[in-house]
């Protein structure tokens, strides 16, 4: 849209849902700025975009599009708004990421509201700003600064940033007056109009802060070749602009095609796909002012906290007055300590936590709209509450169960409504953790899959759905591989090799350090409850167990397969452990051998992909893609590997299968996914 007022014209950006730069959108900015340019009416121009957004960045759909067919590309947009000979200035409403904020830095001037949010998240898809974005952003605000916000890749603030050069003008409100007031005075300066790459940064001060950074960089990240890339791009900025650019977008291009890069497109892509409910799950959801929680324990509190986060009114019960205190008092505490941090007001802390009410009376459910329950991972007791529950919640409530690995079916079975119930498996730290599986029971109905599925979305959480088999999807997978990690003990393993190798491909901890800071005795009691139906083929590990037995239950004892002091693990396994190890493999009868990192890493990879593949088949995931949303969001799994699915999609068929088949054969517990038709077929 093109206006004109005062002398000033006013593109607005026009592309919902939030400005995204798009082949269509580009070109309309180049149409209208040349025309605000032959226009003798017109001494300046505005970009405006929305309040919700200036521009959230690159359509990322027409990444892999031949470049001849996305003219003019955004570089093209960005000469033609650096070189006009009329100022144009950047009114900021909302956000301005990416290439939004690259759009805007080739501006003459910027005016931003205060509540704004820019950044250049770019490094979260395996890339870096391509469109000078390191270039332009160091000559404004300093190379420390700008390579915190690339590196960092998360918005912030405009009012954060004020104090530098990216804006002339920060305002509370009325944005687009401020810009106007601004393009009129740039029109009437005699001097020439302001731009970002008037001259070079001093080269041994940048080359300092980079140096620095590049050694900062965390294991993590070092397996990301973005980082390295991005601080390369930076460094030019002590460059002459035009070979900045270049060095740019040398970087950009090598990244664009990189296994990386790509895998990580795809699981952004991913997780948005795993929001869509399936077709035979459409229902609209029932709006909901007030959830109840069940138990007032580590995950209840937290589960409250997610939702008075979201702004909505909680009842948090549990069966006696010291237990209320204190699920009570531990949701205060994470409002102190938040205010306390200067990370929330304590205008805003007051209003969330006048927003829960504990209590002990189960009569409070009949005001709910949605009951979670949160109690102890124990079939029994879980049935007992609902049995309660079906006597207090009002008709026509969600029921919820937060359960890992429970089945939903027999709890919801212990209701007059099962068509209710539904499972929602939040993970710990429930108010941090933004992956929520979402579990349909046989008899759920679509109103309560789509309330589950909107209740995530409300809390800013990553809702899957999933089907109701042992485990659902992450649990599933992570016992695979749990398990196969253990076979590789037994082999000829110790934990810190398999945990080394498996943070070395990526993962944010290995499974033996992750199970001791769980608490060995959780998957030592789902293994006791499994017991009587465990197949007495399948190769079974005891180590865990007579670790258990021996006391050594994880971090919270002190011991578990690592020894702990003053909190700290111990680097090797000590001997008792390594006693327990070498007993199971003589009572298997296997002659220990030592495993090489990337055979241990092959086969932790296999054991998840051959365990998605059955539960694809099986069809307790809706989409392959879900599996990896899964186990990137819940459990560790390398972003920038895409997932299992994604792995096991890009290696070669054959070997993958011949593989497999072998593995299975050599572990003893037979892999049984040998046609692979679920595991590589949309």
């Amino acid at each position: 849209m093109y206006t004109v007022n005062q002398g000033i014209a006013v593109v607005l950006l026009d592309h919902p849902p939030v400005n995204s730069l798009s082949h269509s959108l580009r070109a309309s900015i180049v149409q209208q700025l040349r025309l605000a340019q032959a226009d003798p009416a017109v001494i300046g121009v505005v970009l405006a975009g929305t309040a919700k957004a200036f521009s959230a960045g690159a359509d990322v759909t027409e990444f892999g599009t031949p470049r001849q067919m996305l003219c003019p590309v955004l570089k093209d947009v960005l000469d033609c708004i650096e070189f006009s000979w009329k100022p144009v200035v950047a009114a900021i409403d909302g956000v301005a990421l990416g290439g939004g904020l690259e759009l805007a830095l080739a501006c003459h001037a910027r005016v931003a509201r205060a509540s704004a949010r820019v950044g250049l998240p770019e490094i979260n898809l395996g890339l870096i700003p391509g469109s000078g974005g390191t270039q332009r952003l160091p000559r404004l605000i300093g190379i420390e600064r700008a390579t915190e916000l690339v590196l960092g890749g998360q918005p912030v603030l405009a009012e954060s940033l004020a104090d530098t050069g990216l804006f002339d003008v920060v305002v509370e409100t009325d944005t687009l007056s401020a810009a106007r007031a601004r393009a009129i005075a740039l029109a009437h300066d005699d001097r020439s109009l302001p731009q970002a790459r008037r001259s070079a940064l001093d080269s041994t001060a940048v080359n300092k802060v980079i140096e620095a950074r590049r050694a900062s960089l965390t294991a993590r990240q070092k397996l990301q070749p973005a980082y390295a890339a991005a601080l390369t791009a930076l460094s030019a900025a002590g460059q002459s602009f035009g070979d900045g650019i270049r060095v740019e977008r040398e970087q950009f291009l090598h990244l664009l095609d990189s296994p990386e890069a790509k895998a990580l497109r795809y699981q952004f892509k991913a997780e948005r796909e795993a929001t869509r409910v399936p077709n035979d799950a459409l229902a609209p959801a029932a709006p909901f002012a007030r959830v109840a929680v069940i138990g007032a324990g580590t995950m209840g509190v937290g589960i409250a906290i997610a939702l008075l986060e979201a702004g909505i009114l909680v009842t948090l019960l549990d069966q006696d007055e010291a237990s209320v205190e204190r699920g009570e008092a531990r949701v205060a505490k994470h409002y102190e300590e938040r205010v306390d941090a200067n990370k929330m007001s304590a205008q805003v802390a007051e209003t969330r936590t006048s927003a829960l009410t504990a209590t002990t009376d189960w009569e409070m459910l009949s005001v709910a709209d949605f009951v979670i329950e949160a109690v102890f991972e124990e079939l029994e007791v879980k049935r007992d509450v609902f049995r309660k529950i079906d006597r207090f919640a009002r008709p026509g409530a969600i029921l919820a169960t937060n359960t890992s690995y429970l089945d939903v079916d027999a709890i919801a079975d212990a209701t007059q409504r099962p068509e209710s119930v539904l499972g929602l498996h939040f993970f710990s730290p429930a108010n941090v953790m933004k992956l929520l599986e979402v579990v349909r029971a046989t008899r759920t109905s679509p109103e309560a899959i789509g309330a589950g599925m909107a209740l995530g979305a409300r809390l800013r959480k990553v809702p899957v759905l999933t089907g109701n088999a042992f485990g659902f999807i992450g649990n599933r997978i992570y016992n695979a591989y749990r398990r196969e990690c253990e076979f590789m003990l037994e082999d000829g393993a110790w934990p810190e090799d398999v945990d080394n190798a498996l943070t070395a491909l990526g993962f944010a901890m290995g499974p033996f350090a992750v199970a001791d800071l769980s608490g060995l005795d959780i998957a030592w009691r789902m293994r006791k409850a499994r017991a009587p139906n465990r197949d007495p083929r399948v190769r079974y590990v005891p180590i865990l167990d007579n670790l258990c037995e021996q006391g050594r239950l994880g971090r919270k004892t002190g011991a578990g397969y690592y020894t702990y002091t003053d909190g700290k693990a111990s680097r090797t396994t000590d001997p008792a452990v390594r006693a327990v190890i070498e007993q199971a493999s003589l009572a298997r009868g296997i002659a220990r051998r030592a495993l090489t990192p990337q055979i241990i890493q092959r086969r932790a990879l296999l054991a998840m992909a051959n365990e998605a593949g059955l539960l694809i088949a099986e069809g307790v995931a809706s989409r392959p893609s879900d599996v990896d949303v899964v186990l990137v969001q819940g459990y560790g799994f390398p972003r920038w590997l895409g997932g299992p699915v994604w792995w096991a999609r890009h290696q070669p068929e054959t070997k993958l299968m011949r593989d497999m088949r072998e593995l299975g054969e050599a572990t003893g517990f037979g892999f049984v996914q040998t046609d692979l038709s679920a595991l590589l077929s949309d």
